[in-house]
């Protein structure tokens, strides 16, 4: 299905709903908790959501919600999760992608790292401009979210720490052909973003599936290995 027809299906209000609230989620969703979540009927969400799977926004499995298995664990329920394909819309149509891995291929080759960094800090300032640094994890989730990233609060079990952590990266594309370079830049705006001055600091941790910065309020960070860390990132 081409990339408008796809958007297209979330015209319809309901089926906007359902994919927005399991796209938000970052884990698997049943009928019936997003039939809840979006106020209409479990046989009407099953439409939608079979819908949205068909148009590749969503994608569907099964499996036991109960928890259980063996005799007496009911039937594998359908399942559904957003679906990693992009999807983009430009009329005319444009081709920037190709342009951001040209530019990102002959920075890695011209040994550009620390210098794209450098811009990405200024940018990330320059995006903050006079309004002080992040205050708290909360403050820094809205900025976030504001700038296309979809960020969520998690306990790190080992510190008992909150941290936030993306469920999706804005250089997805880019970054899986240059994962060191990009995943540097992407750091560097966001501590621009961020302000130096302020309790909420930036660093790499990455994570399948994710960006591959998260943000926590701790004072001390380590950023020697950024370039290391983010070449196992698979975004």
């Amino acid at each position: 299905m081409e990339d408008i027809e796809a958007i297209a299906v979330l015209q319809d209000p309901v089926r906007r709903r359902l994919y927005e609230y399991v796209a938000a989620q970052g884990r698997e969703v049943g009928r019936n908790e997003a039939a809840e979540a979006a106020g209409v009927a479990r046989t009407l969400a099953a439409h939608h959501l079979d819908k949205l799977t068909d148009a590749g926004l969503l994608e569907s499995g099964s499996r036991r919600l109960t928890g259980r298995s063996g005799p007496g664990a009911g039937r594998p329920a359908k399942v559904y999760t957003r679906a990693r394909v992009e999807r983009s819309v430009s009329l005319p149509a444009r081709d920037y992608r190709t342009a951001a891995e040209l530019l990102a291929e002959a920075a890695e080759e011209a040994g550009l790292d620390a210098g794209l960094c450098a811009a990405a800090r200024r940018r990330g300032e320059a995006l903050r401009g006079s309004a002080a640094p992040c205050g708290d994890l909360e403050e820094a989730m809205e900025l976030l979210a504001a700038r296309g990233y979809e960020p969520h609060l998690e306990v790190e079990a080992e510190e008992a720490g909150r941290v936030v952590r993306m469920r999706n990266c804005p250089f997805h594309a880019v970054s899986e052909r240059f994962p060191p370079l990009v995943c540097g830049m992407n750091l560097a705006l966001l501590e621009g973003l961020l302000g130096a001055e302020g309790p909420v600091r930036a660093r790499m941790d990455a994570r399948p599936g994710e960006c591959c910065v998260v943000l926590d309020a701790s004072n001390v960070h380590d950023s020697s290995n950024v370039l290391d860390s983010s070449k196992n990132n698979s975004h």
